[in-house]
């Protein structure tokens, strides 16, 4: 697909703009736009292979563990993920690399044009994550991917992930309760949208979490009569659990290692490791050196992250009950009787009583952030819903503020815990890793000593 020659290729700035207008036309699920898309751009995703990822809370994780094992095979490996901490443009990966912002503003002024004749035919416009998904399986498709590695956006059956066809492998992490409004109100409308993804000649492999979602995953894949691969914590043995690193042994595999920290990693790594043979079984064998190294390798930032330590300072994407819980589990096995600091920002329309109620009793302060954007949520808004779960609560101006103010209240056992929404934690991380370059971890924000203010 050609960009019209009378149309001028996008600056990089003109393309983070244009994303941002896009952001305006919300969230629509449902498949026709993509359907739209697709067409004009000669259906690129249909010379695709994929294992398509859905779940509540994991998927990032399952992907980074996939896409780094696929890579150490040899495999070219596309990776769409969503939502990333840094950078737009590393949510479309082929390999290791990001895709390049020549070819990001190439592809989206196609992007726009096809958005443009779409509306000139009466069609709706398509949304932000339509636009993206659809250049993105373009993208690996020019880039010639034997395998993308795709990771269902908001539930899975009217998701724009959703228009592929030929998935290998249906990979299923924990469901829980998330994003009510749009997938329903209880566990199993949720989970019927998450099994949406299975198609016929696929594999399911899933966590064996919550019977009801696991119900309805069973009741799906005997509907298409294709295997259901349940994973469950026991599959595991020798576990051992660290914050830089975590071993278990599964089956013929004897001690394999992560770096990524979080007592729900392992089960993360289950889940991938049982993909991953399921994936060989349909033509994409992986070597055993491959899965050793995958694992090691791979990494996933804003996940029980460690940035620093002396003190610690761990940041963390739970912004939803579920993750909540492990967030909850985290602290209590790796930080038992320590001082607990936190940072939060959340944005409005997620459960901020449920999330609060879980993790506040665990700490001895409580500061929180502003999050950006039409879901955004002050400071002060969400430092009132903190004070229902704990009487140590300070509102900060800012997400530099309160990193500076979270060092002024730690001492060197304490520990420092960022987490909520993944929007603020890209600028968080590099305000700690700057200011440790600076300042080597050691008086970082002692002008503001004394400048907490009540949320």
């Amino acid at each position: 697909m050609e960009q019209d020659k009378n149309n001028r290729q996008m600056t990089y700035q003109e393309v983070m703009d244009y994303v941002r207008e896009l952001e305006g036309y919300g969230v629509r699920p449902g498949l026709e736009n993509m359907e739209n898309l697709m067409g004009k751009l000669g259906n690129p995703q249909d010379g695709l292979s994929f294992i398509h990822i859905a779940g509540t809370n994991g998927k990032g994780s399952v992907a980074a563990f996939l896409s780094e094992i696929l890579y150490q095979a040899g495999y070219r490996t596309g990776r769409y993920v969503s939502p990333v901490i840094f950078e737009y443009r590393e949510e479309i990966q082929v390999g290791k690399r990001p895709i390049s912002k020549k070819e990001l503003c190439r592809k989206m002024t196609v992007m726009r044009e096809i958005c443009q004749k779409l509306t000139q035919e009466g069609k709706p416009h398509p949304t932000a994550f339509e636009v993206k998904t659809a250049m993105a399986l373009w993208h690996f498709r020019e880039q010639g991917c034997q395998i993308v590695v795709l990771e269902a956006g908001l539930g899975g059956l009217l998701d724009a992930t959703n228009i592929i066809t030929n998935t290998k492998v249906a990979v299923f992490t924990s469901i829980s309760l998330d994003h009510m409004r749009v997938l329903g109100k209880t566990l199993r409308e949720i989970a019927r949208q998450k099994a949406g993804i299975m198609k016929q000649g696929a594999v399911a492999v899933a966590f064996k979490g919550e019977m009801q979602a696991v119900e309805v995953l069973q009741e799906k894949a005997n509907a298409l009569q294709i295997p259901l691969v349940l994973v469950g914590p026991g599959d595991a043995c020798k576990i051992k659990r660290g914050l830089d690193k975590q071993s278990f042994s599964c089956g013929e595999y004897q001690n394999l290692t992560i770096t990524l920290a979080g007592v729900y990693q392992i089960e993360n790594a289950m889940v991938a490791l049982r993909a991953v043979k399921e994936l060989g079984k349909a033509g994409f064998p992986v070597g055993d050196e491959a899965i050793y190294q995958g694992f090691l390798k791979a990494s996933w930032p804003g996940r029980f992250q460690v940035l620093s330590r002396r003190p610690y300072f761990i940041a963390d994407g739970a912004h939803n009950r579920d993750a909540a819980r492990r967030l909850a589990q985290s602290i209590e096995f790796y930080f038992t009787n320590r001082r607990i600091v936190y940072i939060i920002g959340m944005l409005r329309d997620k459960e901020q009583d449920e999330v609060l109620r879980t993790t506040c009793p665990l700490a001895a302060q409580v500061l929180t952030v502003p999050t950006r954007g039409e879901r955004g949520c002050s400071s002060y808004e969400l430092a009132c819903t903190a004070e229902r779960y704990h009487k140590n609560v300070t509102a900060t101006d800012s997400v530099e503020e309160a990193v500076e103010l979270a060092y002024l209240l730690a001492d060197e056992s304490a520990v420092i815990i960022a987490f909520g929404s993944l929007s603020y934690l890209g600028e968080l991380i590099r305000i700690v890793e700057k200011g440790l370059r600076d300042k080597k971890g050691s008086g970082v924000g002692r002008e503001l000593h004394g400048k907490q203010r009540k949320g």
